[in-house]
């Protein structure tokens, strides 16, 4: 079977001949893996049945200053301690209002033009277009983390309009992304941590289920799986994201999850792609039932 046919089947809840796998490095990681196999595209020879392709230009990242750089939308992110991600430093919105602010433009024949070398250097892996940011991230690196926890209280019309607002410019994105032989879409944002959701529920079902939907109806319409990526503990969630079209849950930490009384709760409605601990040598888990 190939790669792509094993996640396919897996996702369709029956058992592929090899259970699909995905191995994906921190700079750091990667850095510490060559040095020990003298292998200097170790991560590379992997054989990870997924290849996650980002629709960017080439130029989405500038570097600013040293260590520092500026995304598509204005966010300058320091990366002199986290490489990868970075922190945002300044606000894009300091005030709560969107004012003259342009997102940028999903339809730019660069970003497809570089999506489509990476589908194609793929072969025969099950392809993600990688959504990330998807709308809580999104407004917050634009808003600031405390700026927008207060603005739903305080600001909600601001609030919808800035999420209104990332919706059309991930709409635009997802609808032109699966006009190409993509597999899936895989959406990002982090709404917990590892005692629960970094908001209510309550405010997450305001805010963010209906426009979520819509984000998922969106691929599911071009005949596309959707797969979400959510760190932290959001168990009380899980069921309205079953309910609005996710297909499968990454990471599925077994950190803070019971990943096996998960699996037995929702496994015949959702699949599950991690379960492996990324924070300790070993992680100690619930024992599977007899």
């Amino acid at each position: 079977m190939t790669p792509r046919e094993r996640v396919q089947l897996s996702l369709n809840h029956q058992q592929p001949d090899l259970c699909p796998w995905y191995v994906e490095l921190t700079q750091g990681a990667r850095e510490r893996l060559v040095e020990y196999t003298g292998d200097a595209e170790i991560a590379e020879h992997t054989g990870s049945h997924l290849a996650r392709c980002k629709p960017l230009a080439p130029d989405a990242f500038v570097e600013v200053q040293p260590g520092r750089f500026r995304d598509q939308f204005g966010v300058v992110w320091n990366r002199s301690i986290d490489p990868d991600i970075g922190t945002p430093e300044g606000l894009v919105l300091p005030e709560p209002r969107l004012g003259d602010y342009r997102f940028p433009d999903p339809e730019d024949p660069a970003r497809w033009e570089n999506f489509e070398r990476q589908l194609a250097a793929a072969g025969d892996k099950f392809t993600l277009m990688s959504v990330s940011y998807a709308l809580f991230e999104r407004a917050w690196s634009l808003r600031g983390m405390e700026n927008l926890l207060v603005d739903m209280y305080e600001h909600p019309a601001f609030v919808e309009e800035l999420l209104d607002a990332i919706l059309e410019f991930q709409l635009g994105i997802v609808r032109a992304g699966c006009r190409l032989p993509v597999d899936a879409v895989y959406c990002g944002d982090d709404w917990g941590q590892q005692q629960g959701m970094l908001i209510s529920p309550h405010l997450w079902r305001r805010f963010f289920k209906s426009r979520l939907a819509r984000l998922y109806q969106a691929a599911h319409e071009a005949g596309k799986w959707v797969f979400i990526h959510c760190c932290g503990n959001i168990l009380e969630i899980l069921p309205d994201l079953i309910e609005i079209g996710v297909d499968c849950f990454n990471p599925f930490q077994p950190e803070v999850m019971d990943v096996y009384a998960v699996k037995r709760q929702y496994g015949e409605r959702l699949s599950f792609f991690g379960g492996v601990s990324t924070q300790k040598r070993c992680c100690r888990m619930a024992p599977r039932s007899r």
